[in-house]
């Protein structure tokens, strides 16, 4: 049965109009992962010099093994947002004679078929036999490397789980940032240290067998419970079900007194919140809110008076970060429904200012929860508050027109880690201008006169660009109005 969902995966992929452009990316992707996991071996190989030079131990185990568990919470992190469901497979063989156990059971395994699969061995498989072999004797470190990787793998199933059942609800947002909290906050603030709760577990295994068969029966408790709750759901009525109630009553209701581009921001919110990689890249963009935290609580960026330049840049960053990110693929978004906007009276112009309005209200959202910087100092409001206003009145209109040069189709379904559809050479070049563009502002009044002139000339210039909003947003609107059957046909494209 195994052999027969192979070759119906092999069928699949062979007889794909686009064969040859995904057996390049295959390999472009593998050679990738080839290189990453090769930096992975080195590093565990060299892991035991790098604990004792980098964090100044004399007791290179004892340092890892009470610092696990931050490779499992940071685990934690990059499996939420890399790993991928095999749900998105299951509708594909519902209908077939086979027998469902059988599908879940291949979905499942080909998941566990992954580079994220490799880190752990390659990483601490060297470490184990280099420092705990020669202090504790093979058998040690044998043990010890199966109680980490056994570990690392149960990950991967309460993933699965986790994602199926969780993502997309306020419930698992508030694990993943519960985590987050727990890896960085609980160290850097010195709360407690998670290490210590945990470290035992591991000394236990090199003189026991007991953690080993421990860790091997909650890795296949663990897949029991994802295997269990596929098994359970794997019905298209119930997906399809589950889909409908997720997404019902996702309007804004402050997009409806705006028009017709109200209303098409509204389905663009609706578009967000219903697939997968614009949904990604909402979490994404929450999350990147916190990067004050990285600027604002470093003494380095600290000065006697006024505030560090940096600032300027972590200002524009997060007051904008959700348009920065969503806004590169200004038009890739539509892709599937542009010739739809294309065929109705105004309906680019709406498309367009109804993105704008979009962006408007997400980066005033992001305004509003960047307000508790101020604990930081009166000099960081001032600073959200002048690239607020400059971001919407010069950077919304760059983001939008550099995003308009050759935008390429893509499938909304798909994840948003290591995928690149929709992403040209503008969505890299773009980021250039729209972060120097304030310091072309801001640095000539600055150094003349004093940083708080660079915020009042940072805050006129937006004001100005607000002012002429009509005229500016126009611009963007004329150039896919001149381009709009080249940009259509691109996305009539095959992905």
């Amino acid at each position: 049965m195994v052999l027969q969902l192979v070759k119906l995966e092999l069928l699949k992929t062979m007889r794909s109009s686009s064969f040859a452009k995904s057996a390049l990316v295959a390999v472009f992707l593998g050679f990738l992962a080839v290189i990453l996991l090769s930096y992975v071996l080195i590093l565990g190989f060299f892991l035991k010099e790098v604990i004792e030079k980098g964090f100044e131990s004399t007791d290179a185990y004892a340092t890892l093994t009470g610092a696990l568990i931050y490779f499992y919470l940071f685990e934690f992190m990059y499996r939420y947002f890399v790993q991928k469901l095999p749900v998105m497979e299951l509708e594909r063989f519902l209908h077939l004679p086979i027998r469902k156990s059988s599908i879940i059971h291949f979905l499942l395994g080909r998941s566990f078929i992954s580079p994220l699969t490799l880190i752990a061995p390659l990483l601490f498989l060297p470490f184990a036999f280099k420092e705990i072999g020669p202090r504790f004797g093979d058998w040690a470190a044998w043990s010890w490397a199966a109680c980490v990787v056994l570990s690392s793998w149960s990950l991967h199933w309460l993933m699965l789980w986790f994602k199926q059942k969780f993502e997309d609800s306020f419930i698992g947002l508030g694990v993943v940032f519960a985590v987050l909290l727990l890896g960085a906050g609980s160290s850097y603030y010195g709360w407690f240290n998670l290490g210590d709760f945990f470290k035992p577990l591991f000394d236990w295994s090199l003189v026991s067998v007991f953690p080993v068969i421990l860790l091997l029966v909650f890795f296949i408790a663990l897949h029991r419970l994802a295997y269990t709750y596929y098994r359970n759901n794997a019905y298209l009525e119930d997906l399809a079900e589950e889909e409908n109630l997720r997404f019902v009553n996702q309007d804004l209701g402050i997009f409806n007194r705006f028009g017709l581009a109200g209303q098409l921001a509204n389905l663009e919110w609706k578009l967000i919140v219903r697939h997968k990689k614009s949904r990604t890249y909402l979490m994404l963009a929450g999350f990147f809110l916190l990067y004050g935290l990285i600027f604002y609580t470093n003494p380095q960026y600290q000065t006697e008076e006024g505030f560090s330049h940096m600032f300027i840049f972590v200002g524009t960053f997060i007051t904008s970060i959700f348009m920065l990110q969503y806004g590169q693929l200004f038009l890739s978004w539509n892709s599937s429904s542009f010739d739809f906007f294309l065929n109705r009276r105004g309906g680019v112009e709406s498309l367009i200012k109804g993105k704008y309005l979009l962006f408007v209200v997400t980066s005033v959202f992001c305004l509003l929860v960047s307000v508790p910087y101020v604990y930081f100092g009166w000099d960081i409001l001032l600073i959200h508050l002048a690239t607020f206003i400059f971001n919407m009145g010069v950077v919304i209109h760059l983001v939008i027109y550099m995003s308009l040069w050759k935008p390429k189709p893509m499938d909304l379904n798909k994840g948003a880690m290591f995928n690149y559809e929709g992403v040209g050479i503008a969505q890299f070049l773009m980021m250039i201008p729209i972060f120097i563009g304030p310091y072309i502002v801001y640095f000539p009044f600055a150094l003349l006169i004093n940083q708080y002139a660079g915020l009042i000339a940072l805050s006129v210039v937006g004001m100005i660009g607000i002012l002429f909003f009509p005229y500016l947003s126009n611009i963007a609107v004329q150039k896919v109005l001149k381009n709009r059957y080249e940009i259509s046909s691109s996305f009539r494209q095959e992905l």
